[in-house]
């Protein structure tokens, strides 16, 4: 079911229903704590819902026990660990269990993107307990991973009930990864005031620094991550929910199972380790059904970054790891329906002209031309049969284009008639030809084998009976062009025409009261920069060209008082309100410097407040 789906009621309801006590099973405290505290708001009796786990004291778990023994208690939460002590299993056994819930079920896979292996002891602890029925969730698991629960919880003849994956009120979106990201991200937010959000970073580190970036620019931010003790997480947590604050930066370690239905926007600071991540963080935005937007920064640096943190692990892990994120950058880089590619991944087929949601991303709104590639991909999908099925995607395409590398020379492509036949292309137009031939259905992927391409029955027929196939290129996602793009869309530099004119000929009526020439006034340049800049106050009139404070005081107030009408007759967001303040890198003092001086408060004041004297103190601002 997809995230937001109503998977939690499919085992509270029948555990209200049903005599004796359910066991769920859940990997995070703060998953279980949110969904006993719900079911406990609806029952007059505290005890209708318990958690078991490590964070009780002894006089709390003899108090579970007893309600449990009563009757009282439907719903028991546990983590996977506490199930392996002896004491709770010889407890459980002697009580009546109604069924068994494994919620969060793709941790019982090792080729899901969140492998756990104490999930893999429940069927031993489970059929300790006897009879019971078992129910198994997840919002996101591959066909390969559903298979995996099925094999794992030894119930291979279930009955499995699939919703479709599709959440069509989420807008996805990928933008390129500049410099600028924190300015494009405060401008974002802004653009979304008051509305609850998420952003996503790979470290504890960026968290902090993000959420510090944020709130000095005005924005109501915390950070969440699992180096924060848990009372500090607890809160930060319940702030969110409470909507004390607006957004949480947090790392991964948020959001599993909080039901905040108005999530408004979800952000990717980092592009997330695989598919099932994403969708799963992107899945916390418009569980209400209103508006969710799902925006990722990519760029191939961060990609490289992650291969680089998977060096130390075991080769098994590496390789599902590697095959992981090459779904992602596929997912970044194509230009095709990202949903079709989303729900592909997933299992499930899409129609990207009717389906619902179908023009809820950034590449169905803004299409790349489209190319009649039928010769090009025949010649892909007869190098992959005759290659016998032995490349992942990179040798495919090297074997098209003529390159050689160790695993090709071991296998003898290059001395094949057909080594080199796609070298009129390049290497980009092949692999984005290649992935838009997955989702076709003409290829198709193998997992277990780590990402070895394989030729379909779809795809032999298309060899036979050639029909047309459009393509579109993929994303080239270069910093240094696109940081032009996203710069010029902010600002081009030339002023506002119509304020503009409102502005002169308010200096020339100025200029006649006084008996002075209008340049007296203000000079052209000072006026262009007011109509780029939109100053609304005295401090704002100063900083612009040309114009003193004497020069401020004297003609300034109705130049503000036109200016200050204009931009809230024409809702303009002014470029002060996009100004982002650096929070400079090494300094503790940092942050308090910063929102003191915004406060106007002396510098002998904050200097004297730090404890440090005044030359400290200016080289701390430099």
């Amino acid at each position: 079911m997809p995230t937001g789906g109503g998977k939690s009621l499919c085992y509270q309801l029948p555990a209200l229903i049903q005599e004796g006590t359910a066991i769920v099973v859940s990997p995070l405290i703060a998953l279980m704590k949110n969904q006993v505290d719900a079911i406990r708001s609806l029952s007059s009796e505290n005890g209708v819902a318990h958690v078991l786990n490590s964070s009780l004291t002894k006089t709390e778990i003899t108090q579970v026990k007893k309600d449990i023994t009563s009757g009282l208690t439907k719903l028991l939460y546990v983590a996977p660990e506490s199930l392996t002590k002896e004491e709770y299993v010889s407890f459980l056994k002697n009580v009546t269990i109604s069924f068994v819930a494994i919620d969060e079920a793709h941790c019982i896979s090792e080729w899901g993107h969140d492998f756990r292996p104490e999930y893999r002891n429940l069927k031993h602890i489970i059929k300790q307990l006897g009879d019971v029925p078992i129910i198994g969730l997840t919002a996101t698991a591959t066909p390969k991973v559903q298979e995996d629960i099925l094999k794992n919880l030894d119930m291979s003849d279930a009955t499995t009930f699939k919703a479709s994956f599709n959440r069509p009120n989420l807008y996805y979106e990928v933008r390129t990864k500049t410099k600028n990201i924190e300015s494009d991200i405060i401008r974002f937010i802004k653009q979304h005031k008051g509305k609850s959000g998420i952003i996503y970073c790979l470290s504890r580190k960026k968290v902090e620094a993000i959420a510090e970036v944020l709130q000095v620019n005005g924005i109501s931010a915390v950070p969440y991550h699992a180096g924060l003790d848990a009372k500090t997480r607890a809160k930060h947590q319940d702030m969110f929910l409470m909507e004390d604050v607006d957004v949480v930066v947090a790392t991964i370690a948020f959001g599993m199972g909080i039901d905040k239905p108005d999530v408004r926007f979800v952000i990717h600071h980092d592009i997330p380790k695989s598919l099932e991540s994403y969708y799963q963080e992107t899945g916390r935005a418009g569980r209400d059904g209103g508006e969710g937007h799902c925006l990722a920064y990519y760029s191939y640096k961060d990609v490289e970054k992650l291969e680089k943190f998977m060096s130390g692990k075991p080769v098994a892990e590496q390789e599902i790891g590697f095959a992981l994120l090459q779904e992602v950058v596929a997912y970044a880089e194509t230009s095709m329906s990202r949903r079709r590619f989303l729900l592909h991944y997933f299992g499930e087929e899409f129609d990207d002209v009717n389906g619902e949601g179908a023009d809820m991303d950034d590449n169905v709104r803004n299409p790349k031309t489209k190319v009649e590639a039928i010769d090009q991909v025949v010649k892909l999908l007869e190098v992959v049969r005759d290659t016998k099925h032995l490349y992942k995607s990179k040798e495919v395409v090297f074997t098209l284009i003529g390159r050689v590398n160790a695993v090709i020379k071991a296998h003898r492509t290059d001395t094949q008639s057909f080594f080199g036949c796609g070298s009129d292309h390049d290497e980009k137009y092949w692999m984005a030809l290649l992935r838009q031939v997955l989702v076709a259905g003409f290829l198709s992927k193998d997992i277990e084998t780590y990402g070895i391409v394989k030729i379909t029955k779809k795809g032999l027929d298309f060899i036979k009976n050639r029909e047309s196939f459009m393509m579109s290129e993929d994303h080239e996602y270069n910093e240094s062009e696109d940081e032009a793009i996203v710069t010029a869309s902010k600002s081009t530099g030339t002023a506002d025409e119509l304020l503009m004119g409102m502005l002169r000929d308010l200096r020339k009526k100025v200029a006649k009261k006084l008996g002075v020439p209008p340049f007296v006034v203000f000079q052209d340049p000072s006026l262009e920069d007011m109509a780029l800049k939109y100053p609304v106050s005295q401090e704002e009139l100063i900083n612009i060209h040309g114009v003193g404070e004497g020069k401020a005081k004297k003609y300034g107030k109705e130049f503000l008082e036109l200016i200050s009408r204009y931009v809230q007759d024409n809702d303009i967001i002014r470029p002060e309100d996009l100004v982002v303040k650096s929070t400079g890198v090494n300094s503790v003092n940092k942050l308090y410097i910063i929102q003191n001086i915004d406060r106007k408060l002396s510098l002998d004041d904050i200097a004297s407040a730090k404890g440090i004297n005044m030359d400290a103190l200016i080289k701390e601002m430099e």
